[in-house]
């Protein structure tokens, strides 16, 4: 029974467990059917999910190209660099005026900490990933997606360097997406070291010490702690790892370049300390480094705020970079097969190519060299800074740039200034003007102003020496001229000199002699070679206009321009143009521009000797010799000064065989620089001082360069010759017997005298009014200096030529010439007695008054007791003589022609005076004094004859002291015709002309104005 129990019981559990199993069997089937079920969605549904995702990503990336390895290396790679400028010798300068600083380094020039630091702070696993974090960029989905307030980032430098370099900082999905791909496909083409690299050249860091904006470590090191990168130390490193998360939040300068409060640079300070922690949590420093830099006070290792370079050099700033756009501009050009020259000729054209050179120069990394020598440079600007004699500052009105509206501005005279090395061109240095902030404008470089008197040498002297003219000596014919209502005259007062050497009209700066020399060789065009010599705005009036003579440009010319055409005759003739870039390399050294001379003979080396000979009396007797006495030290130098219209220019320009210094002082807006009182120097004395001044403050620095012991050197060809200082041609007997014979220097290869002087004839003379003319056959001979030498009239009208003028001028009381027995012409004597003259007497002494133009001298008689005794015969020149007490006296005047005048007043020494008698009473007439410049002093000459000999009205009616109206030339020449004409126009000193430059233009040394009391020197 107990058997049979345990086998029911068996069987039971059997069925029980079959049963259990088959329900555990049925069970586990459903659930491993639910789960491949589930399984099968969730693929599904993650392939799906993938597949739009993917889909969407695509659609975002779909208009990004598929870019090359080459291209986008390119791209990388291309980041902008500021150009520098160095002084010469490379002294650094500074950056050139750029929205963004940046210079470019290599991975093995930035500290180890630094490359520590950005990796723990920016990118952990940059040496680990393949341009992006997978579980970063789902973090930074779901961040984006749930908008949460904390973004952790997650951006590699890899994407980083995408974002800058390649896209752009906007925030969008498709930009993001963009981003990833282009970080995974730069990873095959970029080494980590190659990333790591561009990266830290790329990256923003706020301000440097100028408040420049700035990018890039090497940039950045500099720019805030004034080291290079590769010497950074581990807090420093730390600071500037920092930056790029909130570059102008944590810069420690203001857009000013001013440090910033305490409170301002703390978060700069915090986030320092922020990068140091992660740089210890990731194992790149210790805890004691840590401790250490964190403890440290970086605040004292910021820089001093420093001024930019145009701030410091502002006229040197703005020259080279102007220049430098130039250069590239014609390199550009010719890159792209076209000629540079025509840049010179085509605006629009030339603006393409300069916009393009002037990013390129911003931007590219140049190092621009300079020839400028920083020492001369910063001795110039002192010294022209510390001139006290440069003028009254005026206040005037102009438009402000910005808001249009008028406002006050100061307009102090300006100054320009240019010192260049003869024999290379380079420009050592220079004075832009006297405040920058006043005006931007380089006045000696930019600023085209007529040049004065410092023209002569260029375009007249010069080429009629070249062309065989004359020789340094050669007379010249200094008389006044005039050509419809323009009637030049000289520099001081209205002289005329006659005949002169051409060294001394070019000594004293002649105008009318100058003049009359350029007008004898226009025609040869003579201005072509101020082109040769760099004269870049030379209009076609100025090659045929005469007042060019004197510096009357249409437009004008530059300091440098003016000074670098002088260095021509230091070269022996030879043309260098001028240049201040000596090179310009690109960032890895390579040279793309280096400067080349190309010289241009342009006068021979005898033309330029012997104009540089003629410069030489400038500064030892002529209008510079201020300018020399102003040196401190000695050398062998040559100058010219010159003087606009008005004193509104005044320029002077000397060189030695090693140096040119060029000078220009007047105001912007044109105004003369003349000052009616005591407070400033007359400014031709201003001019010469300050060319001494700053001549002395270059030689300071360098006095071997500026002071040579050598001297121009004569060439075997330049020889010194005689000659009839009359005429210039080779001495006749003459000549010879009347003293007339000079010598000095020609050019034996194209000019020497040797025809014989054809000017002179034997011939009695007489002197009136210091001037000596050929006796006629009536004139008494008690007057008549005999065994003198007349001047043939056919040399007369060959010296004054075409522009004529007056014959009796040829030989003035002030000529060189005039202690010679030469007579000029024939006095044209108006057939009238003299008129009576009035007699005094004082003691012993008995005085009377002039008489009229033509009077060769006095006759006094004794006429006591009715007597009518000659007592002695004086020559016109003497008008008082001791007679015997007790006597009675009357006075004879003489004129050329014999005839006399009344007679006298009757005077007694001792006694009464009494009426005149003989031919009956007549009232006494008043002494007569001539005005300074010739108008006629009586009268008004009615009845002008246009003939010879006429001019009616007592003493000459309204012409000349010597002349009556229409005398000896009537209808011709200088004379005119009819009632207030005459031979100097019809107001003293001026004439009817505008200055010397016909027209209203400016001309050479004062031009055609009265001169204001005190003529200066120049």
């Amino acid at each position: 029974m107990k058997d049979w129990i345990e086998k029911i019981n068996a069987k039971i559990d059997e069925l029980i467990q079959q049963k259990w199993m088959k329900r555990l069997r049925i069970s586990g089937s459903v659930t491993w059917n639910l789960f491949l079920l589930f399984l099968v969605f969730a693929l599904v549904g993650t392939v799906f999910a993938g597949s739009v995702g993917a889909g969407y990503f695509a659609s975002l990336v779909k208009e990004e190209p598929l870019r090359s390895k080459k291209d986008l290396r390119e791209l990388i790679f291309n980041y902008d660099s500021t150009s520098e400028i160095y002084f010469a010798n490379d002294i650094y300068i500074g950056k050139l005026r750029t929205d963004l600083d940046r210079r470019e380094t290599t991975l093995n020039n930035v500290s180890p900490d630094v490359i520590n630091a950005v990796l723990a702070t920016e990118d952990e696993y940059f040496r680990e990933h393949n341009g992006i974090v997978p579980k970063a960029v789902i973090r930074g989905l779901l961040q984006d997606v749930t908008n949460s307030a904390t973004q952790t980032g997650g951006s590699t430098l890899t994407q980083q360097l995408i974002k800058n370099q390649v896209l752009t900082n906007e925030v969008s999905y498709e930009r993001k997406a963009k981003e990833l791909l282009l970080a995974m496909r730069l990873e095959h083409f970029m080494t980590k070291d190659e990333i790591l690299e561009a990266y830290l050249n790329i990256i923003p860091y706020g301000r440097n010490a100028s408040g420049r904006n700035i990018a890039g470590v090497e940039t950045a090191a500099e720019g805030i702690f004034g080291v290079k990168a590769k010497d950074l130390t581990l807090p420093q490193a730390a600071y500037i790892a920092g930056i790029p998360q909130a570059p102008f939040a944590y810069t420690p300068f203001t857009n000013k370049g001013v440090l910033k409060s305490e409170e301002a640079l703390q978060p700069g300070i915090d986030r320092m300390k922020t990068v140091l922690y992660r740089m210890k949590d990731a194992g790149y420093i210790d805890e004691a480094q840590y401790q250490t830099a964190l403890n440290y006070d970086i605040k004292a290792d910021f820089r001093s705020p420093e001024m930019r370079p145009e701030d410091r050099y502002p006229w040197l700033t703005y020259e080279l970079e102007s220049r430098a756009i130039d250069i590239i501009a014609e390199k550009l050009a010719a890159e792209d097969g076209i000629d540079p020259e025509r840049l010179k000729n085509e605006e629009k054209l030339k603006d393409k190519y300069k916009i393009l050179a002037d990013r390129d120069v911003r931007s590219k990394g140049y190092r621009i060299y300079s020839t400028i020598n920083k020492d001369m440079y910063d001795a110039m600007q002192k010294a022209a800074e510390n001139f006290k004699y440069y003028g009254h500052t005026y206040t005037g009105k102009d438009k402000d740039p910005v808001t249009g509206e008028e406002i006050d501005v100061e307009m102090p005279v300006q100054v320009g200034s240019i010192l260049i090395e003869n024999t290379t061109g380079r420009i050592l240095s220079f004075v832009g003007g006297r405040d920058f902030k006043t005006t931007e404008v380089n006045h000696a470089t930019q600023a085209f102003r007529p040049n004065g008197s410092t023209m002569k040498p260029l375009l007249v002297y010069a080429p009629a020496i070249e062309y065989g003219v004359i020789g340094a000596g050669s007379p010249l014919v200094d008389v006044k001229f005039s050509i419809g209502k323009w009637s030049p005259k000289n520099y001081i007062t209205s002289d005329e000199r006659g005949l002169i050497p051409a060294r001394e009209a070019l000594a004293d700066s002649q105008n009318l002699s100058a003049l009359r020399l350029y007008n004898d060789i226009i025609n040869k065009r003579p201005a072509d070679y101020l082109a040769k010599m760099g004269f870049t705005k030379l209009a076609p009036n100025d090659y045929t206009n005469l007042s060019t003579g004197i510096g009357a440009l249409e437009i004008g010319t530059t300091v440098e321009e003016n000074t670098n055409a002088f260095a021509t005759f230091a070269n022996g003739g030879q043309f260098i143009d001028a240049y201040m870039i000596d090179r310009i390399e690109d960032q890895e050294g390579n040279i793309v521009y280096k400067h080349e001379a190309e010289p241009v003979q342009v006068y021979s080396p005898e033309t330029s000797y012997i104009v540089t000979d003629m410069l030489r009396d400038v500064l030892t007797k002529g209008t510079g010799t201020m300018a020399k006495n102003t040196l401190k030290f000695s050398a062998d130098f040559a100058a010219k000064t010159g003087t606009t219209q008005e004193y509104k220019d005044v320029w002077l320009v000397g060189y030695n065989p090693n140096v040119s210094l060029g000078v220009w002082l007047g105001y912007d807006k044109q105004k003369t620089l003349y000052a009616f009182n005591n407070t400033y120097l007359q400014p031709s004395v201003r001019i010469n001082k300050l060319w001494g001044t700053l001549m002395n403050s270059v030689y300071d620095v360098d006095p071997q360069l500026i002071a040579p012991k050598t001297r121009f050197k004569q060439p075997k060809n330049v020889v010194s010759a005689s000659f009839c200082g009359i005429s210039g041609l080779a001495p006749s007997a003459a000549c010879s017997s009347a003293g007339l014979v000079r010598s000095d220097l020609f050019n034996a290869k194209v000019f020497l005298p040797s025809q014989p002087d054809d000017s002179l004839a034997s011939s009695s003379v007489v002197t009136i009014k210091g001037k000596t003319y050929n006796a006629l056959p009536s004139t008494p001979p008690e007057f008549v200096k005999t065994g003198g030498a007349g001047i043939n009239q056919a040399f007369i009208k060959r010296m004054l030529g075409r522009l004529g003028g007056n014959p009796a001028s040829l030989l003035p009381k002030n000529s060189t010439l005039s202690n010679s027995s030469v007579s000029a012409v024939d006095f044209p004597a108006d057939g009238n007695p003299p008129a009576a003259v009035t007699a005094s007497i004082n003691g012993n002494t008995l005085s009377w008054s002039g008489s009229s133009n033509d009077v060769v001298g006095y006759r006094i008689y004794n006429v006591t007791n009715g007597g009518h005794t000659l007592v002695n015969s004086v020559l016109e020149s003497t008008q008082s003589i001791t007679v015997a007490s007790g006597q009675a006296y009357v006075v004879v005047a003489v004129d050329i022609t014999g005839l006399t005048s009344p007679q006298s007043n009757v005077v007694s020494s001792g006694g009464s005076e009494d009426e005149p008698d003989q031919e009956g009473d007549q009232e006494t007439i008043p002494p007569i004094t001539p005005p300074e410049d010739g108008t006629g002093n009586n009268g008004n000459g009615s009845g002008n004859g246009t003939g010879g000999n006429n001019g009616n009205g007592s003493n000459n009616g309204n012409g000349s002291s010597s002349n009556g109206n229409g005398s000896n030339n009537g209808n011709n020449g200088n004379n005119g015709n009819g009632t207030g004409n005459g031979n100097n126009g019809n107001s003293s000193n001026n004439g009817n002309g505008s200055g010397n430059n016909g027209n209203g233009n400016n001309g050479g040394d004062n031009g055609n104005t009265t001169p204001p009391p005190e003529t200066p020197t120049q």
